[in-house]
């Protein structure tokens, strides 16, 4: 009769001192470790080139991920260029992989998990990706940034990490560089992870997409002469 008031002032405690938003990530967090993880058969990916680039992308599926080589102008403005790697997926998702490498053409070469409307060049998404390198970009001192496009054929926009200075709150850090986009109803949420068992969250951003969508790997080079090359692992699907 004694513990349970004891238990409850502590954690009232705890609230006051370090805050709800603290004790609600560390929730998560927990909740995240518990997810398990399922394998996607590589063999169910299609894949092609967004946009026409001049440099056509290419796919080699070896044991345990995929390889990508892409051209592409850049995946931002008005419409993509890019070459994607996708299954077509109805309703809530949860997918991860680990990047292990991405080779660099341009500060701007990206690459990362994408869902899209359709498989024109200017249809709404949403695209959590990684740079090869934390060098400063724009409003952004790490290697992660969350973009989308909220309108068909209109510019994108992105969401940056809270503060462009200092040590980066989301760095890659090649070959560990995790990452996860997580469906629940219209809601998109990118994760960060050094590991792939801890993760933190970037952003959750609202888009109300089609039930049915194209979701997988998105490649782009943001130079046009040259391509570069991503090697994506560990890729899977999380479940309670």
């Amino acid at each position: 009769m004694i513990k349970k008031p004891f238990i409850y002032s502590i954690v009232i405690l705890l609230s006051v001192i370090i805050g709800p938003n603290v004790l609600a990530q560390e929730n998560q967090k927990s909740a995240s470790n518990s997810l398990k993880s399922k394998a996607i058969p590589l063999a169910t990916f299609k894949h092609r080139d967004i946009g026409n680039p001049s440099i056509a992308g290419t796919v080699k599926v070896s044991a345990g991920g995929i390889d990508i080589t892409a051209g592409g102008a850049d995946i931002w403005g008005v419409k993509d260029e890019f070459n994607f790697v996708y299954v077509e997926r109805t309703g809530d998702f949860d997918l991860v992989s680990r990047i292990e490498s991405l080779s660099a053409a341009n500060l701007y070469t990206k690459a990362g998990l994408m869902v899209r409307e359709d498989l024109t060049p200017g249809c709404r998404h949403i695209y959590f990706q990684v740079f090869s390198d934390n060098s400063p970009r724009n409003k952004n001192n790490g290697g992660y940034e969350f973009q989308y496009r909220q309108v068909k054929d209109s510019s994108m926009k992105a969401i940056y990490p809270g503060s462009p200075e200092g040590r980066p709150e989301f760095p890659v850090a090649y070959p560990n560089t995790w990452i996860r986009l997580q469906r629940t109803n219209n809601d998109f949420t990118g994760y960060f992870s050094a590991d792939g068992k801890t993760w933190k969250v970037y952003t959750t951003f609202t888009l109300e997409l089609p039930s049915k969508i194209y979701l997988g790997l998105a490649v782009t080079s943001h130079n046009t002469s040259h391509a570069v090359s991503a090697k994506f692992t560990n890729i899977a699907e999380l479940k309670p």
